[in-house]
């Protein structure tokens, strides 16, 4: 039994062909945890930012003293520009070249 045999399947890349901007996300994450860091960069350059970012929320939900909104929002920006920024290098440079 291996952990890939868990992994959700894309609907976007499934039904349409077209990956999506989390696609490879969950391959990297368990890159991360394999120790094999700089693989899961390149395979999905915001896995680190997601992983802090879920890390914080699931700390907000812990530690109810402090307020994480604007910290989570901040986040939420960062990664989604590191998403379309990833995907737009990945289909419209890469495959030019």
């Amino acid at each position: 039994m291996n952990i890939e045999d868990f992994m959700l399947t894309c609907p976007s890349k499934k039904f349409l062909g077209i990956e999506c901007l989390g696609c490879g996300a969950q391959r990297a994450a368990v890159l991360v945890f394999e120790g094999r860091f700089v693989e899961a960069y390149h395979l999905y350059p915001a896995v680190y930012t997601l992983l802090l970012f879920f890390f914080t929320l699931g700390l907000s939900f812990v530690d109810k003293k402090r307020k994480y909104d604007n910290l989570l929002m901040v986040m939420i920006v960062v990664n989604l520009i590191i998403m379309i920024g990833s995907y737009y290098y990945r289909y419209f440079y890469q495959h030019d070249h």
